[in-house]
């Protein structure tokens, strides 16, 4: 068994030197630094694992080593074919080959030129990252550029330094589970997940993810086939990767065929990344970067933008809840007034603050659009959705209602998020829940605040969130915590989907005894006849005093 703490630890190490590194040679604190440091991480993952399986894969053939990482009579054909899920390496693409370079007067340009090679292998032409337009962004970009030129060997040796397989090999972490890889991903992405751009960068709490994909995968028995799934608004990938690991692998493999799209250049790398360590490699085709209100990118067939667009097994989002989207917002809705689409309408542009249009209230209704009949979705909503009483919100919620789509809404604590301090609620919508009822739960009580950063956020403990999905999935009705309506009591409460308005006020009821009651009784009347004793000496006080006062 792998000792993943000290893993752990080692990794974060290398993270920690690479972002050192980039300091001290003027990236800090820019976007050439987040792509350095993602880089050569990935890289090290990358290597690590081809030659941690083209070691066992010789062992388990009898082959020699060195015969097919050098290439001889094209035996690396056959490990491809044998391992499919690995990024092609050559022998003088790894780390074993470039370090015996290291001294070499170019050397920065050597590492620099391997990473370019290896983005052109024709293998690897998957792990692209396609936008809406076509255009296609490699695996790896040149990165010692990014430096002084009379510091670019420094650079690229200092890289080495820390790369090395005699410092650490990712090889030993194969065999880890996701909320090992998860946890390690987040710590790389932590400095440069923060909001800017057109979009905010979102990124959902690796807990919360957790607790979302099992309720969602728990709504109703999981077959062993390929489930498609979708993400619209995927930032770095938190919540739709926990939705394919909770899928689990069948037969076929992993059950989730997963699909996204995100504006973000910077969220759609990562989200490659997060990828690539989790072993998804057939999806990464899926991964689209581009504005999915105006330009969604995944239709039922490939490319043909005229066959309608794909409908999904599961979706999942945190989409962004404001931003200023007036520069597409009328060529969305022209766009799109022939469908269903935006069944409620689009956000009008505000006189003024634009960037306060709620972007959010169409990634519902795209989402809704989206899903197959029957079929599944987790959104997380700012919690005044659940509540307003006009406008697009209220007829995107009499809508979910009136098709009976609705399995439960969870209101959760606030600053569950640390880069915002708006309230959240997770809406779930099943669209097979035509006969059933719906649980709403209040769990905005929950959880313990802590300081991050210059923000507080909102922590809620394993026993908690393990109460949220258990009482969830199983339907339980607690006071106070959650409670079980229909359809019609929804209606009768003008659509509201808050569980505080469905909560029994309960009242007290005592059996007393004739004798209980007359001394109650006569407990009563002494208090207030002491309280009237007091009251009548205070005005007599109060008379005197007024008595004593004269004119002078």
């Amino acid at each position: 068994m792998q000792n993943y703490v000290e893993l752990e630890k080692n990794i974060k190490s290398i993270i920690d030197d690479l972002q050192g590194l980039c300091s001290t040679n003027g990236l800090s604190n820019t976007a050439y630094e987040e792509v350095v440091v993602t880089s050569v991480f990935l890289y090290k993952f990358l290597n690590d694992k081809f030659m941690a399986n083209l070691r066992k894969f010789c062992k388990d053939t009898g082959l020699d080593y060195q015969s097919v990482i050098k290439n001889e009579d094209d035996m690396l054909d056959a490990f491809y074919a044998a391992y499919p899920q690995d990024v092609a390496f050559h022998y003088e693409d790894t780390i074993d080959y470039l370090v015996q370079h290291i001294k070499d007067d170019n050397f920065y340009d050597q590492f620099d030129k391997t990473l370019v090679r290896i983005s052109n292998y024709k293998e690897n032409q998957s792990f692209s990252v396609e936008t809406a337009g076509g255009e296609k962004k490699p695996l790896f970009t040149e990165i010692c550029d990014k430096v002084e030129a009379s510091k670019r060997n420094a650079f690229a040796r200092n890289i080495f330094s820390y790369i090395t397989r005699d410092r650490f090999d990712f090889g030993e972490t194969i065999e880890g589970n996701y909320d090992f890889f998860s946890t390690i991903f987040e710590y790389l992405i932590q400095n440069y997940n923060v909001a800017s751009g057109k979009y905010a960068e979102y990124f959902t709490p690796q807990a919360l993810s957790s607790a979302i994909a099992k309720i969602l995968v728990h709504m109703s028995p999981v077959e062993d086939k390929i489930y498609e799934i979708y993400d619209p608004s995927a930032g770095s990938g938190s919540l739709v990767l926990h939705l394919a690991n909770e899928l689990g692998d069948g037969k076929f493999g992993n059950k989730a065929r997963v699909y996204t799209q995100d504006i973000s250049q910077k969220s759609s790398r990562f989200l490659r990344i997060n990828m690539l360590l989790n072993s998804l490699k057939e999806s990464l085709e899926n991964i689209i970067e581009g504005d999915t209100l105006e330009t969604p990118a995944h239709y039922r067939i490939k490319g043909d933008d005229t066959s309608g667009l794909k409908k999904f097994d599961y979706i999942t989002s945190n989409p962004p809840f404001k931003t200023d989207f007036s520069s597409t917002r009328d060529k969305i809705e022209t766009k799109w007034e022939k469908t269903t689409r935006f069944f409620a309408g689009v956000p009008k542009i505000p006189n003024a603050k634009k960037d306060s249009m709620a972007i959010y209230l169409c990634f519902i209704q795209h989402i809704l659009y989206s899903l197959k009949d029957g079929g599944k979705a987790a959104i997380v909503v700012p919690t005044g959705f659940i509540t307003a009483q006009a406008g697009i919100e209220k007829a995107i919620r009499q809508q979910i209602i009136d098709n009976k789509w609705l399995r439960g809404v969870i209101s959760m604590p606030s600053n569950i998020f640390a880069n915002t301090g708006t309230n959240v609620s997770v809406l779930f919508i099943d669209k097979s829940n035509t006969n059933g009822e719906v649980l709403l739960m209040d769990a905005s009580k929950l959880g313990e605040k802590v300081k991050v950063g210059k923000n507080q956020k909102t922590v809620l403990s394993k026993g908690e969130l393990d109460r949220i999905v258990n009482v969830f999935i199983n339907h339980k009705v607690e006071d106070d915590f959650a409670v079980s309506v229909t359809y019609n009591q929804i209606k009768e409460k003008n659509y509201s989907f808050s569980a505080g308005q469905y909560f029994v006020v309960k009242i007290e009821y005592v059996e007393l005894t004739p004798e209980e009651f007359e001394a109650k009784m006569n407990t009563y009347k002494a208090n207030l006849f002491s309280l009237f004793e007091e009251g009548k000496s205070l005005e007599d006080e109060i008379m005197n005093q007024l008595e004593a006062i004269k004119y002078e």
